[in-house]
């Protein structure tokens, strides 16, 4: 872990709403891989991507992005 990682919960997301990598890579325009990288923690997302990312699941940035671990759920 270092100074600049950046936690997400875009699979957690994506498998409540029932999309696919591939489906939410098209709809923001971006490779399927990508999706892969971001939700993996191997890519930080610029900020217009990380908008994007929470305006299509229609929840505030904080709620997909985070500084820190999430919590794990059913804690």
């Amino acid at each position: 872990m270092s100074a600049e990682d950046v936690y997400n919960r875009i699979t957690v997301l994506r498998a409540e709403r029932g999309i696919s990598r591939r489906d939410l890579a098209g709809a923001l325009g971006v490779h399927y891989q990508t999706i892969g990288y971001l939700e993996r923690g191997e890519y930080s997302p610029s900020l217009h991507l990380a908008l994007r990312i929470a305006a299509y699941f229609e929840v505030p940035v904080e709620v997909v992005f985070s500084l820190q671990p999430f919590p794990r759920l059913g804690s």
